[in-house]
Order: C-alpha cells, then sequence, then structure tokens
C-alpha cells in the first residue's frame, strides 16, 4: 500500500496555511509585546541614564533597573498574553501564573510569561466552560474569585517548579554550543546560537557567563579580545530597527527611533527584542547580521581590552585598543549594512504594511 503524495496543486494551499499559521502566531507575539513597548523604552532609558556605566550614574535611581526586568515587565507580558486568551479574567490569573516563573528563574522571564501567561487564561477558559453553567444563581462572584484564585496559585507553582528551571536549562545548553563553535573555530557560526538567544533575553547570561571569561583569558595572552565583540555588537540590532522604522508596521514605526538612540547609543540591546518576537522572522535578519559583523571582525583582526558594558557604540569606542577603533567600527557597520537589508525585504520593503494600511482606509471609508 502507497502513501499518496500531494499533488501540485495541493501543495501551494498548504503552503499557504503554513504562511498563515506562522503569521497567525507573529501577530500573536506582536499582541503580548507590542502593547507594552512604551514599559521597556521607560525601562530602557532608566538603564541607560542611571546605571553606574550609564550617562547620570545614580545609585537610587539605578534600583529600578532589576525589578522592572525582573518583575514589571515580565508581569505585563503574562498579564496582556492572559487577556487576548481570556479578557480581565485571563489577564488576571496570567500575571499570577506569571509569577510563579518570575520567581522559578534567574534570568529575565519574558520567554516563560509568554508561555505561561495564554496557558493559564485558557485553562481557566475551559474551566469555566465547564463549571459556571453548574453554578446557582447568586454565587457567580464567589465562584470567579475563587476559581482564578486558585487556578492561578496552582499555575504560579506549576512556572517556579516548571518553566523556571526549563529556561536555565536552555540558557546553560546556549552557552555549551557557543563555547563548543569557539572551539572548533566557527566563530562566525556562534550568531546563529547567540542572536536567538538575545532575543530569549538569555544575552547576559551568555555574555557574562560565556564571552567575557573567555575574552579576559585572551587579553592576558594577546592584549585584546574578539569574544568581547560577539554579544555586545549593535550593529545587528540596528539594522532591524532601521528597518523597522522605514518598513514596519504603523505602531512600530512610531517607536523605533526612540528605541534606535536607547539601543546604539544607550547600549541596552533588549529594547530591539520586542520588535523581532513581534515578528519572529526579523531572527534571520539579527543572525545574518551577527555573522556578518564576526566575520568582518576576524578579517580585520578586531577585538576589545575589556567588555564594554552596556554594548553601545561609545562603550565599544572606549575600550578599543589603540589603532583598533576602526577595525571594530567596520564590523558594527558590516553587522548593521546586512541586518538593515536581510530585514527590510523581509518586510517587503514596506509594500505589506503599504497595502494593509490602504484596505484599512478604504473600509473606514466604507
Amino acid at each position: 500500500m502507497t502513501t499518496p503524495t500531494p499533488t501540485d496543486s495541493e501543495k501551494p494551499g498548504r503552503l499557504q496555511a503554513s504562511r498563515a499559521a506562522v503569521q497567525k502566531f507573529g501577530g500573536y507575539l506582536s499582541g503580548m509585546v507590542m502593547p507594552n513597548i512604551g514599559a521597556f523604552i521607560a525601562w530602557g532609558l532608566i538603564t541607560a541614564l542611571f546605571i553606574p556605566d550609564g550617562w547620570f550614574p545614580n545609585e537610587t535611581l539605578a534600583a529600578l533597573v532589576d525589578p522592572m526586568i525582573g518583575y514589571l515587565l515580565p508581569l505585563l507580558i503574562g498579564y496582556t498574553g492572559g487577556r487576548l486568551v481570556y479578557d480581565q479574567r485571563g489577564a488576571v490569573v496570567g500575571a499570577i501564573a506569571t509569577m510563579g516563573v518570575v520567581v522559578g528563574a534567574e534570568v529575565p522571564m519574558f520567554l516563560g510569561a509568554m508561555i505561561i501567561g495564554p496557558l493559564a487564561a485558557f485553562l481557566l477558559k475551559l474551566l469555566d466552560k465547564v463549571l459556571l453553567p453548574r453554578v446557582h444563581a447568586g454565587f457567580e462572584m464567589l465562584y470567579n474569585n475563587f476559581s482564578s484564585g486558585i487556578l492561578g496559585g496552582a499555575m504560579a507553582i506549576v512556572g517556579l517548579l516548571g518553566i523556571g528551571p526549563v529556561v536555565q536549562t536552555i540558557t546553560e545548553v546556549l552557552g555549551s554550543g557557543v563555547q563548543a563553535l569557539i572551539d572548533l573555530s566557527l566563530l562566525p557560526l556562534v550568531s546563529i546560537i547567540v542572536e536567538p538567544a538575545k532575543v530569549l533575553f538569555l544575552n547576559n547570561a551568555i555574555n557574562h557567563g560565556v564571552f567575557t571569561p573567555l575574552g579576559t583569558a585572551r587579553v592576558d595572552e594577546t592584549g585584546q579580545a574578539i569574544e568581547f565583540l560577539i554579544e555586545t555588537n549593535p550593529g545587528p540590532g540596528l539594522g532591524i530597527l532601521l528597518a523597522v522604522m522605514f518598513f514596519g508596521p504603523k505602531i512600530s514605526r512610531a517607536t523605533a527611533p526612540g528605541a534606535i538612540v536607547i539601543q546604539f547609543l544607550g547600549g541596552i540591546h533588549e529594547i530591539y527584542f520586542p520588535y523581532i518576537l513581534a515578528q519572529p522572522k526579523l531572527i534571520l535578519a539579527a543572525i545574518a547580521g551577527g555573522i556578518a559583523g564576526v566575520t568582518t571582525f576576524m578579517v580585520l583582526d578586531a577585538g576589545l581590552v575589556g567588555p564594554p558594558s552596556p554594548g553601545s557604540i561609545i562603550a565599544l569606542m572606549a575600550v578599543s585598543p589603540r589603532g583598533g577603533h576602526l577595525p571594530v567600527l567596520a564590523g558594527v557597520l558590516a553587522a548593521t549594512a546586512v541586518s538593515f537589508i536581510v530585514a527590510s525585504f523581509l518586510l517587503g520593503f514596506g509594500r505589506f504594511e503599504r497595502s494593509k494600511e490602504k484596505a484599512q482606509h478604504t473600509q473606514e471609508a466604507k
């Protein structure tokens, strides 16, 4: 008995369905992230200005940085994700569940919030569908409060004991993969791991856990280290933000210029991660830019004498060795150019958004 193969007429339909599924998934991520961009920008400004290596160091104001990225931002994402699934009740349960993954890991739990917030809201929706019709009149408020509290608490425990440790394991695996590529002298390919890991907010774990120790050891031997340039290169993020500013959705075009200042001059790379999470295909642009940057650094023998913190162009210039500024700048520019070109192509050079906006205006006119 032979297995039927799809005909030529069926293949385009399947491709279109797959593309629609990917677009729907990206739209859902966008729905969780983009409404909270203002909070990301607020955190980025506070970080760029007031941390010890910022523009105006202030220990009192810098105390806002860790709680905002550790608690506020993941909770907002979990709340928004729950609201998308099941309105206000889903939002509350999503925030409660997100608190579990926040406490259960040592890295910012954006990925965990995107998983457990909608999941908790979905389970509550199923529970209501089964139990709510059986609740006697007058007991609806009692049921609503206790069902949300019990399910939210249970999901918080699941997040604490399950998702948090899983994300920690992902961090360790990614770190081991980066180290293996370095050991095999396949350094440009390290961007295939580093750039997606950065978008999942594992950038600090990889940078400080892998590249800083390796770079420090190399500086002792050679006087400079390329390892300090791999994760901290602002070029891939700058190229993506520029492409979004010119060709992205309307809401992204409005916020991208401010994000560029925070990312490139302030060195807060996290500010561009939500733009990729909203449109996951842009990760290809980040990877391409990262590969171009690392390759340029290798060819021109670029390196830094210490880890730049934060990863701004100003910090990179400050820790470049004497005579080594041009190779570093060349790598940043190469990464920016490649990521901009790839991201612009993936965004259709604005054609998709213009068509969508035109259709929306036509519908509103009717």
